[in-house]
């Protein structure tokens, strides 16, 4: 048996503006629990998921090689749009920096990592039609 990830956490420095730019640039809902929660920020990106095969909440990921030459090597989160130069383009107004120009990946889609709001590198991912 398997055991998926289900879940993802990043630190934040300031939940308001975090929460403000993950709503921007992503649409996500984002709600702030309480002192007896530890300020836990919870963030809901889908309520439905986009494949039928997968149970409810599994996400997928992956491991590359550290590369000494590389920034800000650690755990972080890939999200899908559906418009790169919108995403983009939203992460910057959001208050967040794009690092670079997105890269292809041969057979499966592009891809550019960026800083959010609160000093995180994620990254975006446009997969290719299928």
């Amino acid at each position: 048996m398997m055991n998926p990830v289900v879940h993802f956490e990043m630190p934040y420095r300031d939940a308001e503006r975090a929460s403000a730019f993950y709503h921007q640039a992503f649409g996500w809902s984002l709600q702030l629990l309480g002192p007896e929660m530890g300020h836990y920020l919870l963030a809901t990106t889908a309520t439905i998921d986009s494949r039928s095969d997968q149970p409810r909440g599994a996400i997928n990921g992956g491991l590359y090689p550290f590369k000494p030459d590389w920034p800000m090597q650690y755990p972080s989160v890939v999200i899908a749009v559906e418009d790169m130069k919108a995403a983009m383009g939203r992460i910057s107004t959001a208050g967040g920096k794009v690092l670079g120009e997105p890269m292809s990946i041969p057979n499966v889609g592009d891809f550019v990592s960026f800083i959010d709001s609160e000093g995180n590198r994620n990254s975006i991912f446009k997969p290719l039609m299928t």
